[in-house]
């Protein structure tokens, strides 16, 4: 059985660099690369062809940095090749992340008509001086002005990234945030903590964040109001009303497929008789010039499969399918056999007929759990 197949496009420039922000994003100069960058990608596309194995894509992913950045034109003459070269489910999920504080530029009327039909808007807080300690170029003030022009262009499947954990932040100031995103009504809200990454302005000059007890109390205060108002958590730091759960991430979790486009870009592929992962050329400059993409390739073993499977499966509250395993990893179920038993004897995992899932306490020490398939 094939695996359902994904596209991650990644567009590596944005305005400035977040200080919290370790993607593979660089502060764009006063003009950028469009027509080089789309040439680059189109010379990239060949090589995932083989890849798709002719299986129709449910997903693509345009992210960053920050795609909205880029002309609607691009993403038209993107589509257009890809749609070319490429077989469209056609109930396709087509994201486009984009920043409030650029959306001004943005002709969403065009991504539309292009295919774009799911906009995830990069808030991180409703807060200004938050946003500030953050580095964002947007106020609070022009979410709802970003929101309505995606709305009249007949978008209405939206995504509000937010952030909790934020330095100084308190508990009061969290349920602000949540209040304020759950007022615009959107589809879905990915809210996470921030954490502090190597390689960042924040690791090198580390900000004041809240205290574990307080995050552990914003966490509970965040999942019962989101629970209130409608939002199903159905991921770690992902909620969605009914049937809007991102349908790419979803196959992220459920061990599927995802072709690689862009600078830095990664990938996914089940062969027959292998699972591969890869990297594209990293640096913007390097990817414009390239010939040939892949910058890596990696084969994952059988021993690391189990971790794989379930540090991704696991994210999901309800847990994954147990005959995803044996078809998406080929190997028998026995090979989980000793860390299922142990868990279950511990009270952190079920393990019925169809699903692998934890309990309430394995979730919350998910960590812990995953540590048993390493």
């Amino acid at each position: 059985m094939l695996v359902p197949l994904s596209l991650y496009v990644h567009i590596p420039w944005c305005v400035k660099k977040c200080p919290y922000c370790d993607f593979n994003s660089h502060a764009a100069q006063s003009t950028l690369p469009e027509t080089e960058y789309l040439a680059a990608l189109l010379r990239d596309v060949p090589g995932e062809i083989a890849r798709a194995q002719g299986r129709p894509l449910d997903s693509i992913f345009f992210g960053g940095g920050t795609p909205s950045l880029l002309s609607a034109s691009f993403f038209t003459a993107l589509l257009t090749r890809l749609r070319e070269q490429l077989v469209f489910s056609p109930r396709i999920e087509i994201t486009l992340e984009a920043n409030p504080g650029t959306a001004e530029l943005c002709d969403f009327n065009a991504l539309a008509a292009a295919g774009v039909n799911r906009i995830s808007l990069g808030v991180q807080s409703f807060n200004d001086e938050h946003l500030k300690t953050l580095g964002r170029i947007h106020s609070a003030a022009e979410v709802p002005q970003a929101l309505a022009k995606i709305r009249a262009a007949g978008i209405d499947n939206i995504n509000l990234d937010l952030m909790h954990g934020l330095p100084n932040q308190s508990l009061a100031q969290a349920k602000a945030d949540l209040t304020a995103a759950m007022a615009l009504n959107p589809q879905h809200i990915s809210w996470y903590q921030l954490t502090i990454e190597p390689n960042t302005v924040f690791y090198s000059r580390p900000p004041v964040l809240p205290e574990d007890d307080l995050l552990a109390d914003i966490q509970a205060m965040g999942e019962e109001l989101l629970a209130a108002a409608g939002f199903e958590q159905y991921e770690v730091s992902a909620f969605a009303k009914a049937g809007k759960q991102a349908a790419h991430n979803l196959n992220y979790w459920q061990f599927g497929d995802y072709l690689a486009l862009g600078a830095g870009a990664h990938g996914k592929i089940t062969w027959p008789d292998r699972i591969e992962r890869y990297a594209k050329t990293r640096l913007p400059k390097d990817y414009l010039a390239a010939q040939t993409f892949d910058a890596s390739l990696n084969l994952v073993s059988d021993a690391q499969k189990p971790f794989e499977f379930m540090m991704n499966g696991l994210r999901l509250r309800s847990g994954i399918p147990r005959h995803f395993w044996p078809e998406r990893c080929a190997l028998p179920s026995e090979v989980l056999t000793p860390a299922v038993e142990k868990l279950i004897r511990q009270g952190l995992l079920v393990a019925d007929e169809q699903y692998y899932c934890t309990t309430d306490l394995g979730y919350r020490f998910l960590n812990s759990v995953l540590q048993e398939f390493a």
